[in-house]
């Protein structure tokens, strides 16, 4: 039976983002028993989504104001608040489990861990994407749009990376979980791209290295080349972008389990094959991490609309250009949140969950 702290932790976590729902196992309690300690547990539901320095939280929740920025070091170093350096001014604030502490996960992810963190996806989170706005969008690959389409800026990768001052790049926190249970795909590691108070963060617990942006555009053309998908974080302007595959990206994983991926991704593009034109090479159906494409009786390749996201990424290496990418109807055409709390907000609303801390709600009621 899990300790109460742990319960009402738990409760607290599901609030936010993608949310931290029970399973029937119980293996969520052993996840926070593992990440948290009692002392941590207790100071998390005592923080807000909005940042502060530790001694306006020790004054706030009656603390002493040493002992709480003590506990909140401790939990930056385990990957369970965001902390965020300026001007000699250090403030702290609660994180999701997606994205947030999981991906925080990156130099303390074992096989143990891996294993928790394995139960609790295939029990309970990978379908639970199916209730939430997806954490991330897919952009389509620059080469798979034709010159005469006008990209919005926040559609195009490359034009992402220009508007950003800090950049750093760190391993993928999916893939290094999925190859420590020998299930990793092989594809590159170090291709997750951080921007802004993001990539400090990252590069002060150690799980990054700032790069510029010509290195972040190369990091891009080998993600292309290997076949992943382009995801930066589902808002206008982005803290982060990752590049990921169908075997061990979350979120793909979960997009696989949907009926019909192509309603729920931000992208208003799609890949269409004028089916004459192809020659069977199969080339795509490998390339495709959503199980799109298919080969039909005659040996030329089909796409189940309702499951390509619009990757873009059979388009650059059909040699005989038969496929290409199209931009979907206006009436289904999306506009990503502006910004992270946008997002929050949106998906708390489509959860039915509040953004304000348990204990703030029920002090008011």
């Amino acid at each position: 039976m899990p300790k109460n702290i742990y319960k009402k932790l738990r409760e607290q976590l599901d609030q936010y983002s993608t949310g931290f729902p029970e399973s029937k196992s119980g293996i969520e309690y052993n996840i926070l028993e593992r990440l948290y300690t009692e002392e941590q547990a207790s100071m998390y539901l005592d923080l807000t989504l909005m940042l502060e320095d530790s001694k306006s939280i020790a004054e706030r929740t009656g603390r002493d104001p040493e002992e709480t920025e003590k506990i909140l070091n401790g939990m930056f170093e385990g990957g369970l608040v965001f902390r965020l350096k300026k001007n000699e001014k250090i403030r702290y604030g609660a994180v999701p489990f997606v994205i947030g502490s999981y991906e925080f996960q990156l130099n303390n992810m074992d096989l143990e861990l891996a294993k928790m963190f394995e139960q609790y996806f295939s029990e309970v989170m990978l379908d639970n994407i199916s209730d939430n706005v997806p954490p991330l969008r897919t952009i389509p690959v620059n080469k798979s749009i034709d010159v005469n389409h006008q990209v919005a800026p926040y559609a195009d990768a490359k034009k992402i990376i220009d508007s950003k001052d800090v950049i750093a790049v760190a391993d993928c926190i999916c893939r290094k979980q999925q190859g420590l249970l020998e299930k990793g795909c092989g594809k590159p590691l170090e291709v997750c791209l951080i921007f802004g108070s993001h990539a400090k963060y990252y590069v002060d617990k150690k799980m990054a290295r700032l790069i510029d942006k010509e290195e972040a555009k190369s990091i891009l053309d080998k993600c292309e080349e290997a076949g992943l998908v382009n995801q930066p974080a589902s808002m206008v302007n982005p803290g982060g972008m990752c590049n990921c595959c169908g075997d061990c990206c979350g979120v793909l994983r979960g997009l696989n389990m949907q009926p019909k991926p192509s309603e729920m991704v931000c992208n208003n593009y799609l890949a269409i094959i004028e089916t004459d034109e192809c020659i069977g090479c199969e080339i795509c159906v490998d390339r495709c991490q959503m199980n799109a494409i298919y080969m039909n009786d005659d040996g030329q390749a089909e796409i189940d609309q309702d499951h390509c996201i619009g990757c873009g990424l059979c388009v650059t290496t059909c040699s005989s250009d038969a496929i290409s990418m199209s931009l979907k109807p206006e009436y289904l055409h999306k506009m990503p949140p502006a910004d992270g709390r946008e997002l929050m907000e949106i998906t708390a609303k489509k959860r039915g969950k509040s953004l304000m801390p348990l204990k703030m709600l029920e002090a008011n009621q």
